[in-house]
Order: C-alpha cells, then sequence, then structure tokens
C-alpha cells in the first residue's frame, strides 16, 4: 500500500500575508502611475478609493469561502464545490490565463529594466536566467520562497516610506487633505475609468488561497490574511497618492509608460531615482517567485483531481513535497516572454483574474445563502447583499475590457472545453473497455 504524499502544513499567517504582497507587488504603484494619472484625469486618490472598494467586496467573499473550503485551487475549487464540477473547471482554465501570465509579465519586465540598465547583455539572457532561478527557489520549497517574499516586500514598503517622507517634506502649511474631494471640474465616470485600471494593482490577494493546505490553521490563517494584504496594500498606494496630489496637483510627462520614474526623480531626485530601479527590479523578482508558487499549486489540485493528467500534475517530490514537474512546466511557458509583447500579456491576466472574482462571488450565494440556507437577515447581508455588489463591481470591470482581451480570453475558454470534451470522451472509452467480464476464475479486465 502507498501512501499519497501531501502538502506539508509549514505557513504562518504572516508567511502568507508576504507571500501575496510579494504576488501584488507594492511597486506596481509606480509601474502603473502613467497610465492611472491619464485614465483619472489626474483624480488618483479618488480613484484609489474606488478601486479599494471595488475590490473589498471581492475580497470578503474569497474570505467566506477559504473557510468554507480550506483547500488549495483557488475559485476552481469553490465554483467546483459550490456551482458544478463543469463550471469549476471553465473557471479554472480562465484563472490559469491569470496564473500562467503572471510569472511571464515578471520575466518580461525583468528582461526590458535590465536591458535598459545594461545594453551590452541582451533581455533574453535576463529572461532565461530569472526563469532558472525561480525554478530553484521553488522546488526547495515554499517556506524558503515565503523567506525571500518577506525580505523584498520590506524593502518595497521601505522604499515607498522613504518616497513619502520626501513628498512630506514638500508640504505646505496652507494645504489640506480636503482639498482633493472639493476638486469637481473631473466627471466621476472618469474617475471610474482611472479605478477600473487601479483595480489590477490589488490583484495577488486571491492567490494566497492556493496555499490553503500549506498554511497552518488555514480556516482562520487564509481570511486574516487576505484582509491584511489589501488594507496594507491600499495604505501603500493611498497615501503617497494623497501627498503627491496635494503637492503636485497638474502633472506632464515626458512618457507615459515611465511617469513612475519621472515623478520619483521630481520628488527625490536623481539619488533617489537611482535606488528606485534597483527596488523595482527586486520586486519583479518576488513578484515572479510568489506567482511561480501560486500557478504550480493550481495545477497540482486540477491534476490531483484528474482534470489535468494526474501523474503529471498531481506529482508531488517525496523529498521536497513540491509540485516539480508543474513548476517546471511553468518555467518552460514563462519562455513565452521571449516573443509575446506585455500589452498581450497583461490582457490574458485581467481577463483571467476578474472572471474568476465574479464566480467566486457568485459562488458565496450559491453555498451559502441557497444550499445551506443561512437567510436570516445577517446571513443576507453577508451572503447574498455584500457577494452581489461584488459580482457588480467584478462584472462592470470586466466590460470595461476591451474587445482584444475580450476575443483572446474567450478563445482560450473555447481551447478549454475541446480539452474538456476530449477528456471526456476518452475516459468514456477506457469505461467501455475496463467492463468486467465474468466467467472463468475470477474477474478480468
Amino acid at each position: 500500500m502507498t501512501t499519497e504524499v501531501t502538502l506539508r502544513k509549514s505557513l504562518s499567517l504572516f508567511q502568507v500575508v508576504y507571500m501575496g504582497l510579494a504576488w501584488m507587488t507594492p511597486m506596481i504603484y509606480f509601474s502603473i502611475y502613467g497610465i492611472a494619472y491619464e485614465n483619472a484625469h489626474g483624480m488618483l486618490t479618488q480613484a484609489y478609493l474606488l478601486a479599494f472598494i471595488a475590490i473589498f467586496f471581492t475580497a470578503y467573499s474569497y474570505g467566506v469561502m477559504s473557510k468554507t473550503f480550506p483547500t488549495s485551487g483557488s475559485a476552481y475549487t469553490y465554483t467546483k464545490k459550490s456551482l458544478h464540477p463543469y463550471l469549476g473547471f471553465l473557471v479554472g482554465w480562465a484563472l490559469l490565463l491569470d496564473y500562467f501570465f503572471s510569472p511571464i509579465i515578471a520575466c518580461l519586465t525583468f528582461g526590458i529594466y535590465l536591458h535598459a540598465q545594461f545594453p551590452s547583455i541582451p533581455a533574453y539572457v535576463w529572461i532565461i536566467g530569472l526563469n532558472i532561478v525561480l525554478a530553484i527557489v521553488n522546488v526547495i520549497g515554499i517556506k524558503f520562497s515565503a523567506n525571500i517574499s518577506k525580505l523584498f516586500v520590506w524593502i518595497q514598503i521601505l522604499f515607498i516610506a522613504v518616497f513619502c517622507f520626501f513628498l512630506f517634506r514638500g508640504l505646505s502649511g496652507d494645504v489640506h487633505p480636503m482639498q482633493l474631494f472639493l476638486q469637481t471640474d473631473v466627471p466621476f465616470s472618469t474617475i471610474l475609468a482611472g479605478a477600473s485600471i487601479i483595480c489590477f494593482s490589488f490583484l495577488g490577494f486571491d492567490t494566497v488561497t492556493t496555499m490553503s493546505e500549506e498554511t497552518i490553521n488555514s480556516e482562520k490563517t487564509i481570511p486574516k490574511a487576505i484582509m491584511i494584504i489589501i488594507i496594507t496594500a491600499s495604505i501603500l498606494y493611498l497615501v503617497p497618492s494623497v501627498l503627491t496630489q496635494l503637492i503636485y496637483p497638474h502633472l506632464t510627462f515626458v512618457n507615459v509608460d515611465s511617469a513612475g520614474f519621472e515623478i520619483v526623480q521630481l520628488v527625490g531626485g536623481a539619488a533617489l531615482s537611482s535606488v528606485f530601479i534597483t527596488v523595482l527590479i527586486l520586486a519583479i523578482f518576488t513578484q515572479g517567485l510568489s506567482s511561480v508558487t501560486s500557478v504550480s499549486r493550481l495545477l497540482f489540485v486540477m491534476g490531483r483531481d484528474a482534470i489535468l493528467p494526474k501523474r503529471i500534475f498531481g506529482f508531488l517530490h517525496p523529498k521536497f513535497n513540491t509540485p516539480v514537474i508543474n513548476i517546471a512546466i511553468v518555467s518552460c511557458v514563462s519562455l513565452l516572454a521571449l516573443v509575446i509583447s506585455l500589452d498581450n500579456a497583461v490582457k490574458f491576466v485581467n481577463f483571467g483574474a476578474l472572471t474568476a472574482f465574479f464566480f467566486v462571488n457568485i459562488s458565496v450565494i450559491a453555498q451559502k445563502y441557497i444550499k445551506e440556507g443561512q437567510r436570516s437577515a445577517k446571513m443576507t447581508l453577508k451572503y447574498l447583499i455584500l457577494p452581489l455588489v461584488g459580482a457588480g463591481f467584478i462584472g462592470y470591470l470586466l466590460s470595461l475590457l476591451d474587445k482584444d482581451a475580450l476575443w483572446m480570453g474567450g478563445a482560450w475558454l473555447v481551447v478549454g472545453i475541446v480539452y474538456h470534451l476530449v477528456q471526456k470522451r476518452m475516459r468514456l472509452s477506457a469505461g467501455r473497455v475496463a467492463v468486467p467480464i465474468r466467467g472463468q476464475s475470477g474477474v478480468r479486465t
């Protein structure tokens, strides 16, 4: 009799928090600064507040479902158990876009920035090198990954704190934060458009649910971690946006894509901007590390459930207790960073993440309000109204995706449907072959 190798519970609350913040990457505040500023017409503080509200409801739904089903698999597991296994497969398949393309984005941006710093070294050298390092660290174990994430997350937080210190020194006595909310020249619809972009700064809190089986007391730890991640991120984004908007109410940039670098240079001069590049590269590395961890766990759960071939995707290394085959597969797929554009990679991530978010909100209603019948006044608020608001926000954000993103995401879902149909037909054929034949001694198949 063989004993199935299982994921080892080793992660504490704050190790999970660091992994989530590492995937989210606090430095993304600067990476999307120009795009967010343009879309919100300078109303970044207001846009960040709206984005926080929109994501908060979905984060709440993830917390509810992680308590109900304390297993790895995230939105795939929640949808499968609350709604329908086939729908769960489709959500998991869509979520793969988010998780698969996140390390691709990390590798791609890593190559872009380091090639810019060292033009003599081609970007592909940095991309391949990062892939190898991420694979090795993930194979060694998730606790090791969490400890590295902790260090690099604190470096990012420290940089943002220093940036805010420089801003605070520039405040004059006649400036008051309420001035931000007295500006009425920008339409609310414009601020909403900015919020739809900024929402993607919060992506990453959901990835910690893929680590439930490796988390100590996951029923309590994961919901707490989700809320800590969301609140921490909102502080890290809102404080610098408030200070910047008060001191520089009107900004123009030479290049929107590098606006984050320009604002750092404006605030802290050459000294702070030189540190900025180093910290940003460390942040990209940390995000890549966490995203490889997340997607390899999602693949493991789908393999263990035989949604994907179990012998490959459901395998854990007996010594390291990590899904080494999945990590290798993710590393190979991440080599798409050599040929794909950053724009297309981001579109895949957006489609996958928002699809998963929408169905997690619906899963709360299906599981708690309908199946479990928790319909008192308090439960109606918790398990019907709040998740409905979350689903409404996310549905609106999905509608804001451009046609390319919807077409690309739809094509990926079609591939998943075809794969599922082929897999189902193969199972039916195998079942017919394996029908017991009686008559001789014993039973043969």
